[in-house]
């Protein structure tokens, strides 16, 4: 059998392993070694649930510990079980089981720098000849023991100022800072928490798990956590806790007089009478040496430009964009500024139509970004979060007099970013949850006298998506969909008619410009309405090449806000290259939170940078200053994304501009933000095109301008996504498919009609 469970009787195992097979030490598990007649042997310290991969294969992670060297940077191996010995193991495999494999293949492992684990992984399976033998833990002894009072461990916790290099200790601390959870570069959860304890030290502790329930329970700055069996390294000559075999935590409410309930998704633990009173003795010293932030600020004290904490209920939630998506919450309290509302449709919109119309003046849209959309997405309605560090920005509305409020949750994790599912049984929520039922509603609608239509509209209103298509762009036309207060008016009437006119027409799609879709996307310039091509990868090459013959200045390095590397390349041209890192509180980033300046560096190594880091600026120095370059380039790089600036109404400033952003407390680094400080006016990629309808009574030249609306994808990310451009031309397909004289029908809506010619979005019907 490939999988076998083996005995111990009297310390041995009852059935031997086949005599030829020896066993391999963990650090001898490289790539070129020869590991034939070779097993490993470790406890299995993880375990994945079964899952099936795309052909329909069974699919099986374990991760296994060397007992042989705890002590090791690195002692624990990614397994990958394939077909059905990755079945058989699944339904016999326990926490705690000593794992023998033999037969493997070795394979570099991605996830090992986010994981920590070994850089190679053992892949297994029947088809390779491999076999498993499992040394299964007698459960109802080891259930016994757990429960018994009598053999319960007494465990030693080590202060912070007494940590060691490569051990494994068990500790208590009051968190300072935190990450809520969230999904790795690998296949594991990560959550991020700085503790501190009277010793005066603080500790980092990068933790990762595979089921972010074995993730700490943290829900604000001052809870108080244990961690068992934390491992210890030294990393740039300070103290970092990473998560190693066997670690548990809980975490406790750091409030002085509360109820001493420990956190934890584990059904069996330990807790000692002793032990409340150092979580007691922590509470105290942290009220008066740690700054602890208050109760999280409700909708009503909210301050504009000020991040903040909410405790709030979800009631609606809608996907907006690739990389955006609406959170529809509420706290009991009014927001007391006019607040932004994400123009969505109603079939979009998932929530109960009635609470929503009910609450319409006290919910607020947040929108969320990147990383944040996936748990986003999958949050359910009538859930109650925590959602941390929301930039509640100030922004113009139609009338220049007024201005509202829009809420934001940028990408990335800095500064604890991130959202949080808080149980019911937290006081927070028992709190909350007591204050929206004392609401009262019946001032806000009476329910009973509103009809369907009425309650679609609430959703579909033109007010709402007049000011986001205002917000865009201040053009003499606006054209909305499905309003439903205009008759079908012929082609051949809208071509005798004087402008401006509005009307709603049923027409066909004869043609449209360009054919070759990629070449509809522009440039915009919202302050002089100027429209450009967008510059090819060549110029911005050419660019970068002629920065380089210009060698950094060394008098220019590591500023108070920022730090500097360079070097010089090994080819014949010795080109000099240095990145400075923007940092925060004279501390570097995280990469994905990190933005940087690059001089002297060639497109491929921009590009580089670009899929690591958040945001890439190229600039080259002066003397006293760096500087960006030439605006035909792009200013600021993100992923895929490039963003200009127009040369006409941009007045560039020095980049030491941005220092005032990084000394902020919480600067977002969004390239709106970014564009402004630097006195970039910053160019929008848009959709432009010309539609010629048909209806049996003439024919009409439209001509579509649009952000993202009308093909649902950001104009921006068209030109770098081949998949994206098949999308667009799917659609277009279905508007007019190749090979026929004449489209499907389309409907205009509330379109205006100004010197012979409309610019329009339009939707298929």
């Amino acid at each position: 059998m490939p999988v076998q469970l083996l005995k111990i009787i009297k310390g041995k195992s009852e059935i031997p392993l086949p005599s030829h097979l020896q066993k391999e030490d963990l650090k001898n598990l490289q790539e070129g070694f020869d590991h034939t007649n070779k097993y490993f042997q470790g406890l299995v310290i993880l375990s994945y649930p079964l899952t099936k991969l795309r052909d329909g294969t069974d699919f099986f992670k374990v991760v296994l510990q060397d007992l042989d060297d705890l002590c090791s940077q690195i002692n624990s191996i990614n397994i990958l079980i394939y077909g059905k010995m990755a079945e058989d193991c699944a339904k016999v495999l326990h926490h705690g089981d000593t794992f023998v494999v033999a037969g493997f293949k070795l394979a570099k492992s991605p996830t090992a720098r986010e994981d920590g684990r070994h850089d190679c992984h053992l892949e297994v399976s029947e088809e390779a000849g491999s076999a498993i033998y499992i040394y299964t833990i007698p459960r109802a002894t080891a259930a016994s023991e757990t429960a018994s009072v009598s053999v319960t461990p007494k465990y030693v916790y080590t202060p912070l100022n007494c940590l060691k290099d490569g051990t494994i200790v068990n500790l208590y601390g009051v968190v300072k800072f935190f990450k809520p959870p969230y999904v790795s570069k690998g296949t594991d959860y990560c959550s991020v928490v700085t503790l501190v304890d009277p010793s005066n030290v603080k500790l980092t502790c990068t933790l990762f798990n595979g089921n972010v329930d074995c993730l700490p329970k943290i829900y604000k700055v001052g809870d108080i956590i244990r961690f068992h069996r934390i491992k210890i390294r030294e990393y740039n000559g300070q103290m970092q806790g990473i998560t190693s075999v066997g670690f548990a935590s809980l975490t406790f409410d750091g409030t002085v007089g509360a109820p001493i309930v420990p956190r934890t998704s584990s059904k069996v633990y330990t807790f000692m009478d002793e032990e409340q009173k150092t979580i007691e003795e922590l509470r105290v010293w942290a009220a008066s040496n740690l700054s602890i932030s208050g109760p999280a600020v409700k909708l009503s004290g909210v301050q504009p430009t000020l991040f903040f904490d909410l405790t709030c209920q979800l009631v609606g939630k809608a996907k907006v964009d690739g990389s955006s998506f609406l959170l529809k919450v509420w706290d009991g309290t009014k927001c007391p500024y006019p607040t932004w509302k994400v123009p969505v449709e109603a079939r979009d919109l998932e929530g109960e139509k009635i609470l929503l119309h009910q609450l319409r003046n006290l919910t607020v849209d947040i929108l969320v970004y990147d990383n944040h959309v996936q748990l986003a997405k999958s949050l359910k309605i009538g859930s109650f979060l925590r959602i941390y560090s929301i930039h509640p920005k100030q922004a113009s509305a139609d009338n220049e007099d007024v201005s509202q409020i829009e809420f934001h949750l940028h990408g990335g994790t800095c500064y604890g970013r991130g959202i949080g599912v808080l149980p019911e049984s937290n006081p927070d929520i028992k709190e909350l949850k007591a204050f929206l039922e004392s609401v009262d509603l019946a001032d806000s609608q009476n329910m009973e006298s509103m009809s369907s239509v009425e309650l679609d509209g609430t959703f579909n209103s033109v007010t709402d998506l007049e000011s986001h298509l205002r917000r865009c762009q201040q053009l003499s036309v606006t054209v909305l969909t499905d309003h439903q207060d205009l008759n079908n008016t012929e082609l051949k009437t809208i071509l005798n008619s004087t402008a401006p006119q509005q009307y709603r027409i049923r027409a066909k799609l004869r043609t449209y410009k360009p054919q070759k879709l990629y070449q509809s996307i522009k440039l915009h310039c919202s302050k002089c309405n100027s429209l450009q091509e967008v510059p090819d990868g060549d110029d911005f090459d050419f660019i970068l090449q002629g920065s380089a013959v210009t060698a950094p200045n060394p008098e220019l390095h590591n500023t108070s806000w920022y730090d500097s590397v360079m070097w010089t390349t090994q080819d014949q041209k010795q080109r000099k290259i240095a990145i400075h890192f923007v940092k925060h509180d004279e501390m570097l980033q995280q990469p994905e939170d990190t933005l940087l300046m690059i001089e002297g560096g060639t497109l491929k190594e921009v590009w580089k940078l670009t899929k690591r880091f958040k945001f890439v600026i190229p600039v080259r120095s002066t003397e006293d200053d760096l500087e960006l370059l030439d605006l035909s380039a792009p200013f600021l790089l993100q992923g895929n994304i490039k963003y200009y600036g127009c040369k006409q109404c941009s007045t560039p400033k020095p980049i030491k501009s941005l220092s005032s952003v990084a000394a902020e407390q919480r600067p977002s680094w969004e390239p709106t933000e970014i564009a402004q400080v630097l006195g970039i006016e910053l160019l929008q990629y848009v959709f432009i095109m010309k539609f010629t309808l048909v209806d049996g009574t003439g024919a009409l030249n439209a001509y579509l301008f649009d952000y993202e609306k009308f093909f649902h994808i950001p104009a921006s990310e068209i030109l770098t996504s081949n998949f994206l451009q098949q999308k667009m031309q799917m659609t277009m397909n279905t508007l007019c498919p190749p090979g026929r004289k004449l489209g499907i029908n389309v409907i205009c809506i509330h379109m205006e009609v100004n010197l012979n010619t409309l610019v329009l979005n339009v939707t298929a019907h």
